[in-house]
């Protein structure tokens, strides 16, 4: 069994290749002139099962295309070198919004990358917190492992639940709300304290969001507002506001994936917003929204991917 990571730093191979203890193979990355590459594995591969860490989001070196080609190329290389069985271990996983036709002529960006990820070879992925898990299912024919970051979020708030007067879970869309409903359920279990659910109306078309509907009761609650991930914060910064206006004591902000663009700083450090919390599926968090650091958690995903690599490799 070997493990490689395609990411500059490699702090996730180094963490799973801890957990399972073993050592973090080797690749080559060569870059030409005219900014075409090569990757190829620094050892053999034959007949092992193979597993390559590369989470899909931009940095200041590779835009999300850039990683997500490499990674199709160094499958296919682990293939020809006669690799038994090859994993794809991508935490964030690009081009999930699209996931349905919502206007005519649409992509559905989530079976198109399934299709290339299928075509190179890959034998199966594991990736945390989809957009649209049915989507997800139903795009990837190979073997697929959805992980929820659930768990750790749980861990992180149940503190904060146990003693607060009242807390809610809140979707910042009704698309959501399945979602909140999950984690409220957990949190309650967890806490052995009643978690209500609440969720804001949100529209969004051709980048303009709307909705005014507020369904649910948030006074004097402590308030956790859960999505799948944050990109330009909107979403979250309309529901906090939503829930203080309501009453809410304390507002925090929580998804799996920060990816972070340029408008979060802005949108996400306002008052009505006292944590935001992620995971580091995407691993320059801190570094891409800087102005968020006094409020910003970041979790550790290593355990829970690393317990699944494990079960995988012994088949269970």
């Amino acid at each position: 069994m070997k493990i490689f990571d395609m990411a500059v730093d490699r702090q996730l191979g180094h963490k799973l290749a801890r957990y399972l203890k073993v050592e973090l193979a080797s690749l080559e990355e060569r870059v030409f002139e005219d900014t075409e590459f090569k990757v190829r594995p620094l050892e053999s591969v034959r007949g092992e099962s193979v597993f390559v860490c590369q989470s899909l989001y931009a940095d200041a070196d590779l835009s999300a295309n850039d990683k997500l080609i490499r990674l199709l190329f160094f499958i296919g290389a682990l293939k020809d070198a006669l690799a038994d069985r090859v994993t794809a271990v991508v935490p964030y996983l690009a081009y999930q919004r699209k996931d349905r036709r919502t206007k005519t002529r649409d992509p559905i960006s989530t079976r198109y990358i399934a299709q290339i990820f299928e075509s190179v070879g890959v034998d199966a992925i594991v990736t945390v917190d989809v957009h649209n898990l049915a989507a997800f299912d139903n795009s990837f024919r190979c073997p697929k492992v959805h992980i929820e970051a659930a768990p750790l979020l749980v861990e992180h708030f149940a503190p904060m639940v146990a003693v607060a007067q009242n807390a809610v879970v809140v979707s910042p869309d009704i698309g959501g709300a399945k979602r909140a409903r999950a984690f409220a359920d957990l949190l309650t279990e967890r806490t052995e304290r009643p978690v209500d659910l609440a969720f804001v109306e949100k529209y969004r078309s051709s980048g303009i969001v709307s909705g005014e509907l507020f369904a649910g009761d948030v006074n004097n609650a402590a308030v956790i507002v859960i999505d799948d991930m944050i990109c330009g914060g909107t979403t979250m910064a309309r529901a906090a506001r939503a829930c203080v206006l309501r009453g809410a004591t304390d507002v925090h902000v929580a998804a799996t994936h920060g990816v972070f663009g340029s408008s979060a700083a802005k949108n996400l450090t306002i008052a009505e917003i006292a944590s935001v919390v992620v995971t580091d599926t995407v691993a320059n968090s801190a570094e891409r929204c800087s102005a968020l650091s006094p409020k910003l958690v970041i979790l550790d995903t290593a355990p829970l991917i690393g317990e699944v690599l494990e079960r995988l490799i012994e088949r269970r």
